[in-house]
């Protein structure tokens, strides 16, 4: 996309019928519902993500913990932990998988996120989400049911607020007929990348934002709804997906299947990935929790065997 050439992480991480590798954070195997999340093994593993040539990090939004819900996330304020991440990297795309917009204020988030991207030297990716953990909503006072139009809402504040100075905007949460959000993002706007459906059409968010964050699923799923996604886009804006991964220390070992991905050994999932990339897969980012092995070992391995296939785009 044009209006990104500039914006180092887009450039770093997405081109039309390539594929790309990231990693989600914790950077870490673990059982349960809390990562270790220790500060400096993460940026450890942070570093050395990004020396391999790994195109992104990736964090969640979890605002409150859920005990029935099974897993705390990335355990910090994305915002912070990822200002955090920017102080220790200097090219590696930095995302957000996702932001819950419905249970933050725009124009906080608008000022957050290019913030953010100033910090990182416009390195950031914005994921954004309606949230789907219940009890948050009545927590931070939040109708369920008004998910879609809050998420609707907020991707327009923001990028109303980006773009133009002293807006006047009225809307559910918005009454700004004063001031100004600043700063302003380098090119008036930042990669906003909605998450699943989000109570919309695929017109709507093919039209309003600038990529697609999808969940994991089969490569014949994937690539029909690629096909829909770039039939309703026009042109080319990306598609990015999550997929687990448990990295064998057998490189031939076949696939298995555990929650949101497979065990399996490199040679398998290089074959797999190209089959994504064929599908119009842009961008995937992979998740440790469920792996047998230290994550430094995985990482390590991915970067020497797997990564020369999906080489970073800048």
């Amino acid at each position: 996309m044009e209006k990104f050439q500039s914006h180092h992480g887009f450039v770093r991480a997405f081109k039309e019928h390539h594929l790309t590798l990231g990693l989600t954070f914790p950077l870490e195997a673990y059982k349960g519902s809390f990562p270790t999340m220790d500060l400096e093994s993460q940026m450890t593993l942070a570093k050395k993500a990004e020396k391999l040539g790994f195109a992104s990090l990736f964090v969640r939004d979890s605002p409150l913990y859920d005990p029935t819900f099974g897993d705390v996330g990335a355990l910090y304020d994305p915002w912070v932990f990822l200002s955090y991440v920017s102080a220790h990297t200097d090219r590696i795309a930095l995302g957000t998988a996702s932001i819950v917009t419905t249970l933050r204020h725009p124009l906080h988030v608008a000022k957050a996120a290019t913030s953010l991207d100033h910090i990182s030297k416009q390195r950031f990716l914005m994921g954004v989400a309606t949230g789907d953990r219940p009890i948050e909503f009545p927590a931070f006072k939040v109708e369920s049911d008004e998910r879609a139009i809050l998420f609707k809402e907020s991707i327009e504040v923001m990028k109303t607020v980006w773009k133009e100075s002293f807006a006047n905007i009225l809307t559910e949460r918005v009454e700004m007929l004063q001031g100004d959000v600043v700063p302003k993002p380098h090119s008036s706007t930042i990669p906003i990348f909605g998450t699943g459906y989000s109570g919309q059409t695929i017109e709507w968010l093919a039209e309003h934002t600038d990529g697609w964050l999808f969940y994991s699923q089969g490569v014949n799923e994937q690539r029909e709804l690629v096909k829909k996604w770039r039939e309703a886009a026009g042109r080319f804006k990306p598609f990015a997906q999550a997929l687990a991964i448990d990295l064998s220390e057998n490189p031939n070992e076949a696939p298995k299947p555990i929650q949101g991905g497979f065990r399996t050994g490199y040679a398998f999932f290089i074959d797999y990935l190209r089959a994504y990339e064929e599908a119009g897969v842009n961008h995937v980012m992979l998740g440790l929790k469920h792996g047998k092995r230290p994550a430094e070992e995985v990482i390590q391995e991915l970067g020497e065997y797997v990564l020369p296939h999906f080489p970073t785009i800048n």
